[in-house]
């Protein structure tokens, strides 16, 4: 009822994910997660423009295109930061294009660490080294455990965005391996 009365006075898909990313810090991230699922019900009805990337994005926006990663990925991803990383945990939307996916990749720490991303639109796959691949959704939760390798984007034809956080941890980082060949990927 609240979020159909924003959107009903105004309040856009943007302004509503700034708002559930603020108070996600003061009421924790799993009620915030809860909110954010009826939000993409109440602004689903909005269409998306397939062949304009600015309509992409989901909630949280398209942000710039991803260039600092680009050879980590086979085709175009976005980056739309949330955080600031220099104040606290970094968070990112991450959106890919059809057909858009990162290379395999471990996030390794001592302790803790891992990676959690939170669909937010579109629909994408997900694998980890040596299991079958999933497809994900908007609403759906990946939790990545330290030290797994992994991969993850877009399907064919849809475009997807999660949010990215990688979890706490002790002597994390990222280590970038192969790209997922075109023909996994199109046995997918």
């Amino acid at each position: 009822h609240h979020v159909a009365n924003a959107k009903k006075n105004g309040v856009s898909a943007r302004e509503m994910a700034a708002i559930l990313t603020h108070v996600a810090f003061y009421a924790g991230w799993p009620n915030a997660w809860a909110a954010f699922r009826v939000v993409l019900k109440v602004y689903a009805e909005d269409p998306l423009d397939l062949e304009n990337p600015e309509a992409h994005g989901g909630i949280f926006g398209l942000g710039n295109p991803n260039d600092a990663y680009a050879q980590y990925f086979t085709g175009q991803s976005y980056l739309n930061p949330l955080t600031d990383p220099e104040k606290t945990q970094f968070i990112a939307n991450v959106t890919f294009e059809p057909s858009c996916r990162n290379n395999w990749h471990i996030h390794h720490a001592a302790e803790g660490g891992g990676q959690i991303l939170l669909v937010t639109d579109g629909e994408g796959w997900y694998q980890e080294w040596g299991q079958p691949a999933r497809k994900i959704v908007a609403g759906d939760v990946v939790y990545i455990p330290a030290n797994v390798k992994h991969w993850h984007g877009a399907t064919a034809d849809r475009w997807m965005s999660h949010v990215a956080f990688e979890a706490p941890g002790t002597d994390c980082a990222n280590e970038w391996c192969e790209p997922v060949t075109d023909e996994e990927y199109a046995a997918l």
